[in-house]
């Protein structure tokens, strides 16, 4: 989807709405397809002193495995979106991913949802405080302690031998 910004690159100070919606089922990430819903953006287009710049959120709910502990998981996840918009191409030098050149004074808001969604990816992760599974037994930690008796430091291996000793 394209916005038409022409009128609003001739108006410091003044803003423009947008609301779009992308459908990313088909990208992969982490060797799954875990996006099934629309990617819903929202926000405006300011002009501040003839720089054009994006602001607003992406969101859409997740369906995948934890990269952490392999549960599979549904979870929402919103992105902050900010971007400059340029009627000049970019220099070859030094491409910031966050700077998008304008298309006939329009901007692509597909191409800037999907890469403000792919940047923000980082993992797959149930939640941001999973713990993954115990690397021993494999126990989900999630879930509670696993019961493993913890290692012991190995700078104290010879002090423990002094306790087993006794």
């Amino acid at each position: 989807m394209l916005l038409e910004l022409r009128k609003l690159m001739t108006s410091p100070g003044e803003t423009l709405p947008f609301e779009t919606s992308v459908d990313l089922s088909d990208m992969p990430f982490g060797g799954c397809k875990p996006v099934t819903e629309p990617v819903l953006a929202k926000g405006q287009v300011r002009n501040t002193a003839g720089v054009l710049e994006m602001t607003g959120t992406v969101e859409t709910v997740l369906h995948g495995v934890c990269d952490r502990c392999a549960t599979a998981f549904t979870r929402p996840v919103q992105y902050p979106l900010r971007a400059v918009l340029t009627p000049e191409p970019e220099s070859d030098d030094f491409e910031d991913p966050w700077v998008f050149e304008l298309q006939n004074d329009c901007a692509d808001l597909d191409d800037i949802v999907t890469t403000t969604f792919v940047l923000n990816m980082d993992k797959l992760l149930c939640s941001e405080d999973c713990k993954g599974l115990c690397s021993r037994c494999g126990a989900n930690l999630n879930l509670g302690p696993c019961g493993c008796k913890p290692e012991p430091d190995p700078r104290f291996a010879a002090l423990q031998q002094l306790l087993d000793k006794k």
